[in-house]
């Protein structure tokens, strides 16, 4: 072994022993002639002391040395003086006292500071181009370290309960997961593609099929969406797991003693809102909407969004009764101790309900004093206003939000509103986590990209609540499927279903939302005639557990729990892709650009 101990493990006990170290150089320091190196390694930081005294035939080689470089010290371990013990090291007890120095690599001066205190100051672009080197910092390499512990658990956890292990193909076909794919050209057979899988979910059911009824996989998803604060580009991992004949309360009652175990594992939050028993709230879908705004409701603070449609249908304010005219409604989002926003916030959180596609935001300031300011209570009435602070319980110091259109869109733009209200207040506490199952999807819903057309809403392999006899004698946007999400502190972490297992159900809704039999067979063939030889009703879900640990440590991104991130532009600014390739690849790939 080229080194005896880390940077990290000595401590007064090996007083008086030889030791030898290796790492990167961290800072060096020179007081009266006596060189000092803080030696660095992933293990932590010990001190090595250079005296010319007793270190004259290495001095000269002492001073060449600069941060970064990579060296090897042998050296016998010393105590510190009582006035110099460093409390901030887990080596700052000791120093040792140089005998021998070997320099194994020089470095060129880095782009940026290691130190902790001033490495805040580069931008993520420049550690993006040199992420090797920002990988020695020590808050990265934790996270890394925490990362991989974090894997371990959930594969010990899942290895426990019988489940196997299996890796499914990478090479894969093209599917209407909801995302682009990344498409692979086949050298073998030109004008055909590979894609990359957005999920293993078709592979995963076949394993169903053919009898493995526990699979699980930390499993590589592609996926060519815009990258967001919690998701990272083209890339990310999920805990894809499967189990043969189960319903949809099964598989939450294997996922539930997971989450709470990586919560109390790898976090310091207090898990808060529990449902009866000790088992998450299961909260349908429409319900999670016209309550907190949102289907991946932050649970962590109240502040519920009440319905006052049949309340307001008569009244005078032409922008609710419009509104109601119109097929919509309106819904009214108490905000506590909301009364003490300027008119500048007031003005920002109209803006936010705008973006939402809303036409605007009505409100109520009720002040200190109980005196209520608001333009609309001259269309309201007194009664009338007083009736709707009654009924969502408002109190002096509050104002209450306002949403009058369609259903959806006054639940999008009132939890958006309730979200940033929330921020505004420190309602979002960062030492509580706040988990629940959002369930009854709707089975289908408009397209957003062909008007009137049906599409799925969610996972098209899921079976519709009610099986075939839904499908044939219910309104599509009326049918419920077994879908589920997985939610904590308002992100998304997991997305699930019972699985339709029945060829004879599937052609049916597929052919609701569009599809002939013929492309049915196209596109997932190897999946419907397997399900024609006895396949057992199954069902799953696929944490995604970068995101999920993304949330337990409040990381501000999801990049910084990646060794080779890309940035927000989807490129690798270290290996400079995407890149261009050369003409003789694309011509064996059979391609050309157009360009």
């Amino acid at each position: 072994m080229m080194r005896t101990h880390t940077c990290g493990e000595l401590n007064e006990k090996l007083v008086g022993q030889k030791v030898v170290l290796t790492g990167w150089v961290h800072r060096r320091r020179d007081h009266g002639g006596i060189a000092f190196i803080d030696l660095r390694d992933r293990y932590g930081i010990t001190q090595i002391k250079f005296d010319p005294v007793k270190n004259g035939d290495i001095m000269d080689e002492v001073d060449k040395i600069r941060n970064e470089w990579v060296i090897k010290v042998t050296g016998n371990v010393i105590a510190r003086p009582e006035s110099m013990i460093n409390s901030k090291l887990k080596t700052g007890e000791i120093e040792i006292e140089a005998i021998e120095l070997d320099i194994l690599n020089k470095s060129q001066t880095p782009p940026f500071e290691i130190d902790g205190e001033k490495n805040g100051e580069a931008n993520e672009a420049l550690r993006l181009q040199y992420r090797f080197v920002d990988l020695r910092r020590p808050e990265v390499q934790s996270l890394l370290e925490l990362k991989a512990k974090y894997f371990q658990c959930m594969r010990d956890y899942f290895q426990k309960l019988n489940f196997v292990e299996i890796q499914t193909p990478i090479l894969a076909n093209s599917s209407p997961e909801g995302a682009r794919d990344f498409l692979v050209p086949s050298r073998l057979h030109p004008g055909k593609f590979y894609a990359l899988p957005q999920a293993p979910q078709q592979f995963k059911q076949l394993l169903m099929v053919g009898g493995m009824d526990r699979y699980f996989q930390i499993a590589p998803c592609f996926r060519d969406e815009d990258p967001r604060m919690d998701r990272h580009y083209g890339e990310f991992y999920q805990l894809d797991m499967e189990m043969s004949f189960v319903g949809q309360d099964d598989i939450f009652k294997v996922m539930e003693p997971l989450m709470i175990e990586l919560t109390d594992k790898f976090s310091n939050k207090e898990i808060v809102n529990m449902g009866e028993n000790g088992r998450f709230r299961q909260i349908p879908w429409k319900e999670a909407l016209t309550r907190y705004g949102s289907d991946k409701p932050d649970l962590r603070f109240e502040m519920e969004i009440k319905p006052i449609t049949e309340l307001v249908k008569d009244c005078g304010f032409s922008v609710f009764t419009d509104a109601i005219k119109n097929d919509g409604v309106v819904h009214a989002l108490k905000v506590e101790g909301g009364a003490k926003f300027s008119r500048k916030e007031i003005d920002e959180i109209v803006e936010i309900a705008k973006s939402k596609d809303a036409k605007g935001l009505a409100y109520i300031v009720i002040k200190e004093d109980g005196e209520l300011q608001s333009p609309i209570i001259k269309f309201l009435g007194d009664d009338l206003t007083k009736k709707i602070t009654d009924e969502v319980e408002a109190k002096s110091g509050d104002i209450i939000f306002f949403g009058a259109d369609v259903w959806k869109t006054v639940c999008s733009a009132l939890g958006a509103v309730r979200s940033e209200c929330a921020k505004k207040l420190g309602l979002k506490d960062n030492t509580k986590a706040a988990w629940c199952w959002i369930v009854d999807f709707p089975m289908y819903s408009y397209s957003e990209i062909e008007p009137g057309k049906i599409d799925f809403e969610h996972n098209p392999f899921s079976m519709p609540q009610g099986g075939l006899k839904a499908l044939e004698e219910k309104q599509p946007l009326d049918i419920l499927a077994y879908q589920y999400d997985l939610v904590i502190n308002g992100f998304e972490a997991s997305s699930g279903a019972i699985r339709n297992h029945d060829p004879e159900i599937m052609y049916k809704a597929f052919e609701i939302a569009g599809y002939t039999k013929e492309q049915v067979d196209a596109r997932f063939g190897g999946l419907i005639n397997a399900f024609k030889f006895g396949a057992p009703p199954h069902g799953g879900n696929a944490p995604g557990i970068d995101r999920i640990l993304m949330v337990l440590h409040d990381l501000d991104s999801i990049r910084d729990i990646y060794a080779f991130p890309k940035d927000g532009s989807g490129r690798d600014l270290m290996m400079n892709s995407p890149s261009e390739v050369d003409e003789k690849q694309l011509k064996d790939l059979h391609i050309k650009l157009v360009k």
